[in-house]
């Protein structure tokens, strides 16, 4: 759970982050996000990248009724509550420490009849993958999951598990170093990927990621 290096005085647009709360209108639903920067840092703030991949699903871009969707790295839990709402089995997922906040959020915003529609469960990246099936979703969603570089083998790793050559995956992201692009090229290697949306206003990316078809042997 990496902080931010912040100074309120110097980043002024930052202080929303210190907010205990941000509220949302998605499917039809009004949302309260609880956030906790002091108690768990980036895990508990909704950022950027999640609000316009919830406008991307919300504008039917991906058909969600009836889909497995597992969200990776969710923090408070947003993209994988809107997924819900808008009609897929979602699991979603954090590493431990952050799993009691996320679920609370979860509580608070899907209602009673689709409780059952929602999974809240641990994942470290590359670790245990064997308790999720191999293949066996239809989409996979991140929002802001990669910033840091000793992730990214194991975060290619989790992908690589959880799809097959039928999964989506979206990640929504915004570029900010170097790294993040070593990221994205060390991903093509393994999907066919393609940008298929950038919000210009929040310099917001959203990469379309499919497994490459290998090639059956003669």
């Amino acid at each position: 759970m990496a902080l931010v290096p912040y100074d309120e005085n110097v980043l002024p647009a930052l202080s929303k982050i210190h907010s205990a709360s941000a509220e949302f209108h998605f499917a039809s639903h009004r949302l309260r996000l609880a956030q906790d920067w002091n108690r768990l840092g980036v895990a508990a703030v909704v950022w950027d990248a999640a609000v316009v991949l919830c406008m991307y699903l919300e504008l039917g871009h991906v058909d969600l009724k009836g889909r497995a969707v597992i969200e990776l790295g969710a923090g408070t839990g947003l993209v994988g509550i809107v997924a819900a709402l808008l009609g897929a089995t979602v699991t979603i997922t954090d590493r431990k420490p952050a799993l009691e906040f996320l679920s609370a959020n979860v509580r608070e915003n899907i209602p009673p009849d689709l409780q059952e529609a929602v999974q809240v469960s641990e994942l470290t990246w590359g670790e245990g993958l064997q308790r999720y099936p191999s293949g066996s979703y239809d989409l996979v969603l991140g929002a802001d999951i990669v910033y840091l570089e000793e992730t990214f083998p194991a975060l290619l790793q989790t992908l690589e598990h959880l799809s097959s050559e039928n999964t989506e995956v979206l990640l929504s992201c915004r570029i900010r170093y170097e790294r993040d692009e070593r990221f994205l090229g060390m991903l093509g290697r393994l999907f066919s990927v393609q940008e298929v949306h950038y919000d210009e206003q929040r310099d917001i990316r959203i990469y379309r990621a499919v497994r490459i078809k290998t090639k059956p042997e003669l």
